[in-house]
C-alpha cells in the first residue's frame, strides 16, 4: 500500500482559516460505508444518526497555549519553541526554531524573564529537552505568555483562543485540538443526552505528530509518534456495557478512536488505565470497538486519512472526498465534518 494512493487534489481556498460563529452550523457529510452513499446535512443533524442506547465517546483533552516566543540570553536572537510533551515536572520535550541556536546549555528568556528555559539535551528528530525555571504556577505563566499552537496551514490570527478548544475540554496536555469535537455546543450535547444517548469521555493528549507528513512510500514503514491516553474505570464500564447491549459506539474524532482501539483487547473488551499509544490504523485494520466515526476532513496522504479509509474503505473515502471538494466543503481543523455510518 502506497502513501501516494491517499493523494487528492485540494484547492487552497477550501482550507478553513477561521471557525464559524456557531460551532454546530458547519456542514456534515454523511457516508454509509456499506453502500458508499452520501448525504449532505448541517452538523447539528448528527443527532439523527445517534439512537437511544448508543454511546458517543469524546476526548476531553485541553490544548495548552504551547507556542512560546523568547530570546537567547545575552543576545537579541529570537527563538520560538513549541511544547510537545511534559517529561517530568519542569522538563519538556520541545520543537525549537531555529534549532541551531539552541545547543545544550543555551538559556532562553520569555516574557522579560518571567520564564526561563535551559536546553539540557537534543533528542530524536532534533527535538530539545528544556528545563524551565519560574516563580509561581507554570500553567498560569503559560496562559499569560503562550499562544495557541495552530496547525501550519492556518495563517489567520485566532481572535478567541477558546475556539481552538472543545466546549468539554478539561485536562491540559494537547499540542493540537481534537478537531471533530469543535462542532459540538453545550445545547447539542444536552439534546443528545435527552435522546437517551450516553456520553463517555476518554483523554488522549494530541501531539504535533498528528500533522507530521508520511515520508515513506510504503505505508507500513511509517513510524507513528506516541501520545498519552487515559481511560477511567467508570467510562470503560459504560462503553463496555453499551457494546454488550448492542448499542453503537460512536467515536468523536480519530483521537477518541485511537484511544479506544489501543485500550481494547482482542475479545473486544475495553480496559481502564493509562499509557502511551503509537497505534497506526490503516486499511486492513480490524476495528475492535468503534462502530461509527465523526471526523473532520484530513490532509492528503496523512495517517488520519488512512485511518478513516480503514473504517470505510479507501475507494469510498476517496470518492466522498472528491464529492466534498466538488461541493465546496471546508477542510481541516476549522472545517466541516463527516460521519461514517
Amino acid at each position: 500500500m502506497k502513501t501516494s494512493d491517499f493523494y487528492f487534489d485540494l484547492p487552497q481556498e477550501l482550507i478553513a482559516q477561521d471557525p464559524l460563529e456557531d460551532r454546530s452550523s458547519s456542514r456534515l457529510l454523511v457516508l454509509d460505508r456499506e453502500t458508499g452513499k452520501t448525504e449532505h446535512h448541517i452538523f447539528k443533524d448528527v443527532i439523527d444518526y445517534l439512537n437511544p442506547g448508543d454511546c458517543l465517546v469524546i476526548n476531553n483533552t485541553k490544548v495548552i497555549p504551547a507556542r512560546l516566543f523568547g530570546s537567547k540570553e545575552g543576545t537579541e536572537a529570537k527563538i520560538e519553541i513549541l511544547l510537545l510533551k511534559r517529561k517530568e515536572n519542569d522538563v519538556w520535550e520541545t520543537l525549537v526554531k531555529p534549532g541551531k541556536k539552541a545547543k545544550p546549555g543555551t538559556r532562553i528568556s520569555f516574557g522579560d524573564g518571567l520564564l526561563t528555559g535551559e536546553v539540557i539535551d537534543v533528542v530524536e528528530e532534533g527535538n530539545r529537552l528544556i528545563k524551565f525555571t519560574y516563580d509561581g504556577i507554570f500553567e498560569e505563566i503559560l496562559d499569560q505568555l503562550g499562544q495557541m499552537p495552530l496547525p501550519p496551514y492556518i495563517t489567520h490570527q485566532l481572535k478567541d483562543k477558546n475556539r481552538y478548544q472543545t466546549v468539554y475540554a478539561k485536562h491540559d496536555g494537547s499540542a493540537a485540538a481534537p478537531t471533530a469535537g469543535l462542532h459540538f455546543t453545550p445545547e447539542l450535547l444536552e439534546a443528545i443526552k435527552a435522546k437517551g444517548v450516553n456520553i463517555a469521555h476518554v483523554t488522549l493528549h494530541v501531539g504535533l505528530g498528528t500533522f507530521r507528513p508520511v515520508k515513506v512510500e510504503d505505508v507500513t514503514n511509517h513510524h507513528m509518534h506516541s501520545e498519552f491516553y487515559i481511560v477511567e474505570e467508570d467510562q470503560a464500564k459504560l462503553i463496555n456495557e453499551t457494546k454488550q447491549r448492542g448499542g453503537k459506539i460512536v467515536s468523536v474524532g480519530t483521537t477518541s478512536c485511537r484511544t479506544l482501539e489501543s485500550a481494547t483487547d482482542e475479545q473486544g473488551v475495553l480496559h481502564a488505565g493509562s499509557g502511551w499509544t503509537d497505534i497506526f490504523i490503516y486499511p486492513g485494520y480490524k476495528f475492535k470497538m468503534i462502530d461509527r466515526l465523526i471526523t473532520n476532513f484530513h490532509l492528503p496522504e496523512s495517517t488520519l486519512l488512512m485511518l478513516v479509509s480503514a473504517l470505510a474503505g479507501k475507494d469510498k473515502i476517496m470518492a466522498a472526498y472528491e464529492e466534498a471538494v466538488k461541493e465546496r466543503y471546508r477542510f481541516f481543523s476549522f472545517g466541516d465534518a463527516m460521519i461514517i455510518l
